[in-house]
């Protein structure tokens, strides 16, 4: 017994005698002896058994651990994006915070967009300067993209199309407090392609047996979703195997949706009085008409002339946030007394220049003579908004040639 502790503590035998001690321990125990004896032996064998016991929780412990390791690393490959696909991340570096334009000029505050960019049912049409918006939130699922942001009116500081236009405009939030404005685009369905079966009757066997393709799959799980996450009547549910393809066509779709600052796409679907200011700007130049032959006023004997006086009409925009002013257009009066080509000179913003725009087309001109002739001739009208009376309904009247001035309200969009 001391011969065994004495060769337990040596450094080279530790290993050698406390495994022949065990085994001796573990003979005595199953032959009965006596408690006290097991007890003496035991004494010369507890570091080993501390040290087995040890090692034997370690591994019970990495065993424990090793299933969780693995889940985490099981999620952390689920929240992956598959190939070439787009994550939400992404989508918002592309859309939250960016001054965007609405392509097709929608004035209502919730739209849905198909998976190519698509207006899915009606919505009204106004102004681009009614039609800038900010987006704020971004959510991506699996069938489509959901949007909410602020729109923006343009209210323009009267510049030239000749002048500076840095600081041509400045953009006016029109949301009403609490309120959004909710976009949704949706998004072809990504599925993954069946392997190829074996030809012959192992092949049917194999098709029947499969069940419902991946296909086939999604387009059920496509009926059987919310009312809210279904396409439109009548529309089918795009799939693809390609996650890359997927993406392109939803980046496409966003670009059919927005335009990234007033690019030539969104300037070339404007209507023309707005075409020719832009490209009076581009140009760095005051307007001039498309026919050569126009005159202007100081070249004819005698003036063309507003006949009928006009005041064209303001919006609930304008009104709610006090954008009032004057603004000009050049106007070409033919021969007849009509207006003709009309461009937009120094535009005011908020859809009022759209509401001037066709006031002039209803008014009458008398035409300009030249060697006793009428004739065509370009001329340039002012045109003045005003802030109504909110219980007449009427524009304020003139203030009296005496009065004191009101002191300056602050901000140039607030009301009294």
């Amino acid at each position: 017994m001391n011969a065994n502790c004495a060769g337990a503590d040596a450094g080279g035998l530790l290993i050698e005698s406390s495994a022949r001690t065990t085994a001796m321990q573990m003979n005595e125990i199953s032959r009965g002896f006596g408690f006290l004896r097991f007890l003496v032996r035991m004494g010369c064998c507890a570091a080993l058994a501390a040290v087995v016991f040890a090692a034997h929780g370690q591994q019970a412990t990495a065993a424990a651990e090793a299933p969780a390791a693995q889940a985490t690393g099981q999620a952390a490959h689920e929240a992956k994006p598959e190939g070439g696909g787009i994550t939400e991340a992404e989508l918002k570096q592309l859309l939250v915070g960016k001054a965007l334009y609405l392509r097709g000029n929608y004035l209502d505050n919730t739209l849905s967009f198909d998976d190519e960019g698509r207006l899915m049912g009606h919505a009204a049409q106004g102004s681009y300067t009614l039609c800038a918006v900010e987006i704020g939130k971004v959510r991506l699922t699996r069938r489509k993209v959901e949007m909410e942001g602020t729109r923006y009116g343009l209210h323009f500081l009267g510049q030239l199309a000749m002048e500076d236009q840095s600081t041509a405009f400045d953009r006016v939030k029109i949301t009403p407090r609490k309120k959004v404005v909710k976009i949704t685009i949706e998004r072809e369905t990504v599925v993954k392609a069946k392997k190829a079966k074996a030809a012959g009757r192992k092949k049917a066997k194999k098709v029947e047996a499969a069940g419902p393709s991946e296909g086939e799959q999604a387009m059920a799980s496509v009926a059987a979703a919310p009312a809210t996450e279904q396409k439109a009547k009548g529309k089918g549910a795009r799939t693809t195997t390609s996650p890359e393809h997927a993406s392109r066509e939803l980046k496409d779709a966003i670009d059919s949706v927005f335009a990234q600052g007033l690019d030539q796409r969104m300037i070339a679907a404007m209507p023309d009085f707005w075409r020719l200011y832009y490209q009076a700007v581009a140009d760095k130049a005051d307007y001039r008409p498309k026919d050569a032959a126009i005159l202007r006023q100081s070249g004819v004997d005698q003036k063309a002339a507003l006949l009928t006086k006009f005041e064209p009409d303001s919006n609930e925009f304008a009104q709610a946030n006090g954008v009032a002013g004057m603004s000009l257009y050049h106007v070409v009066v033919g021969a007849d007394g009509k207006a003709g080509e009309i461009a937009v000179g120094r535009p005011i913003g908020f859809g009022l220049d759209e509401n001037a725009v066709a006031a002039i087309r209803k008014a009458s001109f008398q035409p300009a003579v030249k060697d006793g002739k009428p004739v065509a001739v370009l001329l340039d009208l002012v045109v003045q908004f005003r802030i109504f009376d909110k219980r007449t309904d009427v524009p304020t009247p003139p203030e009296a040639a005496g009065k004191p001035a009101d002191p300056v309200l602050p901000g140039p969009y607030s009301l009294p």
